[in-house]
């Protein structure tokens, strides 16, 4: 069953970059307090994930702040060491929590899971954000088909 608005974020273990590398958090940590954004990507350095998706909530970080929102999130069904080398490609820094959903055990939770297996991606997470606040899902978008039709950082804004 698919996450929806009212639903509590999963509490499940995924990996971010450290400076000494991988590091385990878990999700409602990093959701669970405040006003967060979550949005996932099918795959980094995939062409829509790393040429707007992501620059879209690195362009808007600033305005999602004014709006209240502590954590922007992305999530993608690949490796922390991908993860942390797309951050370093596009100059992440601190604006987005990159967390790795290698085993995609946090999408399989969220019930957004996407077969790529036809084009030799396997598992990957369905293209979507949403909106959590102290750990409650207050907004969800998930995109239709293949593109960046409703959830790109000013489809957010629009909704906070």
């Amino acid at each position: 069953m698919t996450i929806a608005v009212g639903d509590r974020i999963p509490d499940v273990q995924v990996m971010t970059v450290g400076p000494d590398g991988p590091v385990p958090v878990r999700t409602g940590e990093v959701l669970g307090t405040g006003k967060a954004v979550l949005f996932a990507v099918p795959g980094a350095f995939t062409p829509t994930c790393s040429d707007y998706h992501l620059p879209s909530y690195l362009i808007r970080r600033e305005d999602l702040a004014r709006k209240g929102v502590d954590t922007v999130a992305c999530l993608s069904v690949n490796d922390a060491f991908v993860m942390g080398a797309w951050g370093e490609a596009h100059e992440v820094g601190d604006a987005v929590v990159l967390l790795a959903d290698g085993n995609a055990e946090f999408t399989a939770a969220v019930g957004l899971e996407l077969d790529g297996s036809a084009i030799g991606l396997g598992t990957r997470s369905q293209r979507y954000a949403m909106v959590v606040e102290d750990g409650v899902v207050t907004a969800l978008s998930v995109e239709p088909g293949p593109g960046l039709a409703v959830s790109a950082a000013d489809d957010v804004l629009a909704l906070l």
